[in-house]
């Protein structure tokens, strides 16, 4: 049970990072409006605030979140983007998941 909350709150947290820095990107990029800048800080501020709802270290959580956050944004630019992911953004988010699932899940001493 722990693994499943684990992977679901980085999943949501990436999802809060990435759209917390899309809106602007909308803005700045795109020409959309200002008001998306509102959004997006209300989305970063609930990122940082999920990364503290992880039970271990502050180190090892930021550490294996880059896993799943790499993930998340490969899923983005294919669903969001329209951009199909190449066989190496296949491979090179499983190699993240892999580091993310042995920081994460890796037995430790007490």
């Amino acid at each position: 049970m722990f693994e499943i909350r684990t992977l679901f709150l980085f999943l949501i947290t990436a999802v809060a990072e990435i759209v917390g820095c899309y809106l602007p990107y909308l803005w700045l990029k795109q020409g959309k409006s200002a008001w998306l800048l509102f959004p997006a800080a209300l989305s970063l501020a609930s990122f940082a605030w999920l990364l503290s709802l992880h039970p271990t270290a502050a180190g090892r959580v930021y550490a294996a979140y880059g896993g799943v956050y790499i993930f998340v944004a490969i899923l983005w630019l294919w669903l969001v983007d329209g951009i199909q992911p190449t066989r190496w953004d296949l491979v090179g988010t499983l190699v993240a998941l892999a580091g993310m699932g042995i920081i994460m899940f890796a037995p430790r001493d007490a």
